[in-house]
């Protein structure tokens, strides 16, 4: 039996998909410009609705992370 220790882990690569999203919340969290509390993504700021577009479109498969 192992303790827990002895098992070789490799760092986890994240999803694509979960990667958009992750880094289009993270903006949204600290954006002055209008993202901030925006009720949907269309009405944030450029850079907010830029990587909103590159979540979706990831979401669909067109596009790579």
């Amino acid at each position: 039996m192992t303790n827990g220790q002895d098992i070789a882990t490799s760092p986890r690569t994240e999803i694509p998909m979960l990667r958009a999203y992750r880094l289009w919340f993270e903006h949204t969290r600290k954006c002055g410009d209008g993202c901030k509390g925006a009720p949907r993504a269309q009405d944030g700021c450029e850079d907010g609705r830029q990587l909103w577009g590159t979540y979706r479109l990831v979401r669909i498969g067109k596009a790579a992370s």
